[in-house]
């Protein structure tokens, strides 16, 4: 007597098309850039395209200030900061750069101690970094309020070339939202981590 081998014809799953299918080719090899992890590629990546960015915003504004014939408004006299009747140029521009390179020093940390499996210090100096972060927003609102006030439009200013209200708002206004959603992001990591929540924690946590 002989058996029929019976043969069971099994159908693949339908395979997504667009960018769903583009998304779950990457994501099903976690290995995809061989040496780095995918954290840590797209990371990579992330802070590639954010260089080209800023890059071609920086290279914008070099072009328009060489080709402009009226001249540039001077620094000193735009950014003033007027203390109990004294004006101090460029002072608030030194303290917004003092708040940039703190929060850097303090999200340095809080990897240094992520590293250590320490969560509650890391998740302290992640929430003080975005403290920094929503600090530079306020002064940069401050400033904005104040060249406003002060008659700087994106089509004009009293004090030179027209183009520079434009330019000073596109540039510090991209920055500004920049930094707003890297504070919200900073205070949801934050939270995850201080709860023991993050998806990579460790049992230790």
């Amino acid at each position: 007597m002989t058996e029929s081998a019976v043969t069971t014809t099994l159908e693949a799953p339908a395979h997504p098309g667009g960018w769903q299918g583009f998304a779950a080719d990457w994501s099903s090899d976690q290995r995809a850039f061989k040496s780095a992890t995918w954290g840590k590629a797209m990371i990579w990546i992330f802070l590639l395209s954010d260089t080209f960015i800023f890059s071609c915003f920086l290279l914008s504004y070099m072009t328009v200030r060489m080709s402009t014939t009226v001249p540039w408004p001077d620094p000193s006299e735009v950014f003033i900061l007027t203390i109990g009747g004294t004006k101090y140029p460029l002072l608030l521009i030194a303290i917004m750069t003092m708040i940039l390179i703190s929060s850097s020093g303090t999200m340095a940390m809080a990897v240094n101690f992520g590293y250590r499996r320490d969560r509650f210090k890391t998740a302290a100096l992640m929430v003080v970094t975005a403290a920094f972060g929503a600090t530079f927003v306020g002064t940069q609102a401050f400033e904005w309020t104040t060249l406003i006030l002060e008659g700087v439009r994106p089509w004009g200013n009293p004090w030179g070339a027209a183009q520079f209200g434009a330019c000073f708002f596109l540039i510090t206004g991209f920055h500004g939202t920049h930094v707003s959603i890297g504070v919200i992001f900073l205070l949801i990591i934050a939270r995850k981590v201080w709860r023991g929540q993050s998806r990579s924690a460790p049992s230790c946590w």
